[in-house]
């Protein structure tokens, strides 16, 4: 295991002193560290990895130093276009440290969304031709000084990106000493539970990666009712507004409600943007606004410091609604379940979950089986 403190004294002592990125569940020790030990105009918690890169590219250009980018895995596909199409070799030849945490790694067991993921996760590096090593477990803080040396010696001697590959509980344990914390009535679990038992039987969910999909799930379960209605979202987050707007422009009859969260909303917000054009009447925008990467160690996002309602309002939504608590929550469903147009729904709530929350024990094929199967047999087009 690797000092979270030495690592980051190590990256300091070989001059990078910017980084950007995406917070990762593997990676949140070292990126609470960051948070609390680098200067804030040098530490930049992008919306999605690509921007990470991007702004990686302006430090670089403005500077001639190292950037450090850091993201899971699962970011591999945000950052293609970039790293291909501008760092790389072949054409602006842009140096830089690629940080990313490891997850489905082979032959460590992990969620199902995470396994073909780890599985390439190498074959792609070497795809794409980007120079890396592993830094796993077992290695000491003097092999990690020196893996940190090499790679920054590396990218700049041959003006390539090179990556660092980061395994599960590499780094030791590291609580960030600035807590963001904003004081509103509900968890997030408290408001999905009013949500959906103020929604019809015929309404169908589409709920965002992470910790809201679990959430739901374990309502169900609670509840002892079906999962049949809700598609859980588990990987490509920022993607789950796009999937319920594709089910409610073909189902114009049917409710679509998409439980999305403010770190998935900003990732790729120009689907705001796209959804607010499009002649949707029956599509429910549900941001549940916690300021924070939840999923992943809490990490703060801008979600408290834009105003999505405006946003959503100017993008084209027809209604919009906003609640902070639970007695807002239900007068609000009971309007938007009457109006006939596109609503955009912020909640504002506390972060954090409960440490006993479970996840889902069926198959991802299970669920969209069964949530196709429902919207066959209650279809009333």
């Amino acid at each position: 295991m690797i000092n979270t403190k030495f690592f980051f004294k190590s990256l300091v002592k070989n001059d990078i002193n910017f980084f950007s990125g995406v917070p990762d569940s593997l990676l949140k020790n070292i990126c609470a560290y960051i948070s609390d030990h680098a200067d804030s105009k040098n530490h930049i918690i992008a919306a999605n990895e690509g921007n990470a890169l991007a702004i990686g590219i302006g430090y670089y250009l403005a500077t001639g130093k190292l950037p450090l980018i850091y993201m899971q895995n699962s970011g591999l596909g945000n950052i293609v276009n970039p790293l291909l199409s501008l760092s790389d070799p072949e054409v602006y030849s842009i140096p830089m440290l690629l940080m990313i945490g490891w997850r489905g790694q082979p032959g460590i067991k992990d969620e199902p969304q995470h396994k073909k993921q780890g599985r390439v996760t190498i074959e792609m590096l070497e795809t794409m031709e980007v120079p890396y090593q592993i830094l796993s477990t077992d290695k000491t803080d003097e092999q990690a000084d020196e893996i940190i040396k090499t790679a920054t010696n590396e990218a700049l001697n041959n003006n390539v990106p090179y990556a660092i590959v980061v395994q599960k509980d590499t780094f030791s344990k590291y609580t960030t000493k600035i807590d963001h914390y904003a004081n509103y009535e509900l968890f997030r679990e408290d408001a999905i539970k009013t949500i959906v038992k103020n929604l019809d039987n015929k309404d169908i969910i589409i709920s965002t990666t992470g910790v809201a999909s679990r959430e739901l799930f374990e309502y169900r379960e609670e509840t002892n009712k079906s999962h049949n209605k809700d598609f859980l979202t588990v990987g490509g987050m920022g993607h789950a507004n796009q999937i319920a707007m594709g089910i409610a422009l073909q189902k114009p009859s049917r409710r679509v409600f998409c439980l999305d969260g403010d770190g998935a909303a900003l990732m790729h917000m120009g689907s705001i943007a796209i959804n607010g054009n499009l002649q949707c009447n029956n599509f429910r925008h549900i941001v549940l606004n916690n300021g924070a990467h939840d999923s992943v160690g809490g990490q703060s996002t801008v979600g408290f410091n834009i105003d999505f309602q405006n946003i959503a309002k100017a993008s084209g939504y027809d209604l919009i609604l906003h609640a902070k608590t639970n007695k807002e929550i239900i007068q609000s469903m009971e309007v938007l379940k009457k109006f006939d147009g596109k609503v955009f729904f912020e909640i504002k709530v506390k972060k954090g979950f409960r440490k006993d929350l479970g996840r889902p024990n069926t198959t991802p094929k299970k669920n969209k089986e069964d949530l196709m199967k429902f919207i066959r047999e209650n279809d009333y087009e």
